[in-house]
């Protein structure tokens, strides 16, 4: 695994632990919450703000963004083609700095426990996972886990509608543009459409299909555990596009669901470059910095 994110950045996990029927109801109930009218969905309205990042947001609200923060430069990025897909975000329900914002009551029924329970039960997986990272870094099992006892984590759905492939293959819109995650790590589930692409790291510009494989989670590596590595860590760009061969006979390009998992460190804790990635001839490349300020710094520059 350690190999794969050095070289990589991505990596697929079979017998991660996550039950097939959990997946599968996970995928059905976000396709019952998508084809909701629209009007019933933003009853669930993801703030204006990237900070509070929650809720619901109908297609065109976000466009990722790469290391952008100067509001002339995003204005314009912003202008560009819009992102086509429809998310909803939430996290533990106690959190106070992201409340989460659901449907009211009775409109979804069971939606917001199902979600709740996936959530916790993702939290567990990605505990394992950063156990088996801290070993492969030559760490004790538990160095990470004390760097995220509190899952300041984020599970969005995620909806790519159907679209023209001549208005993507144009650039007329995106389904999402290039960007690398922020956090940690992040887990994710799709369905058999694909698209995905991930950048080879040894050939800027240059895209490889990441298609689904059946059973696997597709983890991945964020910013934070990159610069937290001090880069022994890859977090790679990657991209949602048309999948190949997949365009109908009327030129559409098929609906898409995915549900990403994104796993941060504890909000409040500062870390600083790990043990062992360092020394006076690699000598550190980032300052520490605390995972709040980091991950809503980036966060702000998407909505």
């Amino acid at each position: 695994m350690l190999r794969s994110f050095r070289n990589m950045g991505f990596v697929y996990l079979i017998n991660h632990g996550i039950p097939s029927e959990k997946i599968v109801q996970m995928f059905e109930l976000s396709k019952t919450f998508f084809s909701l009218p629209t009007d019933v969905k933003k009853l669930a309205p993801h703030p204006s703000s990237g900070t509070h990042h929650r809720g619901y947001s109908p297609p065109g609200q976000e466009k990722v963004v790469q290391h952008l923060y100067d509001p002339d430069v995003l204005a314009e990025h912003r202008a560009s083609a819009p992102d086509a897909k429809e998310s909803f975000e939430c996290g533990r329900e106690d959190d106070k700095l992201m409340p989460n914002i659901w449907l009211p009551e009775g409109v979804l029924p069971g939606f917001k426990e199902t979600c709740l329970d996936f959530f916790w039960f993702c939290y567990e997986i990605e505990l394992n996972i950063l156990r088996a990272l801290a070993l492969g870094l030559g760490l004790s099992e538990e160095y990470f886990l004390k760097y995220h006892t509190v899952p300041d984590n984020q599970l969005r759905l995620l909806h790519y509608p159907s679209v023209p492939a001549e208005d993507l293959d144009n650039d007329l819109i995106a389904r999402i543009g290039q960007h690398s995650d922020f956090g940690s790590i992040t887990l994710l589930l799709q369905d058999g459409v694909g698209g995905l692409e991930v950048e080879d790291p040894n050939k800027a510009g240059s895209f490889r299909p990441a298609p689904p494989v059946p059973g696997a989670l597709l983890v991945n590596a964020g910013d934070f555990m990159m610069r937290w590595s001090n880069d022994t860590i890859r977090s790679t760009i990657h991209r949602v596009r048309a999948p190949q061969h997949s365009v109908s006979v009327d030129g559409m390009i098929p609906e898409r669901y995915s549900i990403p998992y994104f796993c941060c460190a504890d909000f409040s804790t500062v870390v600083d470059c790990i043990p062992g990635t360092w020394d006076e001839e690699h000598p550190k490349k980032y300052e520490p910095i605390s995972a709040q300020e980091y991950i809503l710094k980036r966060l702000a520059a998407t909505y």
